[in-house]
């Protein structure tokens, strides 16, 4: 499901990110990104508007540390099942790397960027793309770039 409004606001954002939303754009992006944006949800990934995602990290960057997650929380023991080179596909999708972006980063085919994909939403139990990047958020790989 992909969300498409003029507004917004993060009770918007969260809501539909609650009920199985893999996408939430704004009706004032380019109709290029918003195409690309339903492709990119139909081949199983998700994708929030970039402003979006600039506040849901700044939001999860400001919560407490501990608490069952962050830094030596849930997500933190949860990657001790991740291989070295999941870590490494995490933290790229945690940047907002593509599969594509991903693949030539680490020197590896898309389709092998997939399968690293496929095996961390597994892993981590996670339903889609967005909570990897959470996951990776929580987990101190990546940080909000100020």
């Amino acid at each position: 499901m992909i969300v498409l409004t003029t507004f917004d606001d993060d009770a918007y954002v969260y809501g539909a990110l609650r009920v199985g939303a893999a996408g939430f754009l704004v009706k004032d992006m380019a109709l290029d990104d918003i195409l690309a944006a339903v492709r990119v949800v139909a081949g199983g990934d998700g994708l929030l508007a970039p402003g979006v995602t600039r506040r849901l990290i700044r939001e999860f960057a400001r919560r407490p540390v501990g608490g069952g997650t962050g830094r030596g929380g849930v997500a933190a023991r949860t990657l001790d099942a991740i291989t070295v080179r999941e870590r490494e596909v995490l933290t790229l999708v945690g940047s907002g790397l593509s599969n594509t972006e991903i693949a030539d980063r680490l020197h590896l085919s898309v389709a092998t960027a997939k399968t690293y994909l496929t095996r961390l939403l597994a892993k981590l139990d996670a339903r889609d793309r967005v909570q990897l990047v959470i996951i990776a958020y929580e987990a101190g790989l990546v940080s909000p770039t100020r």
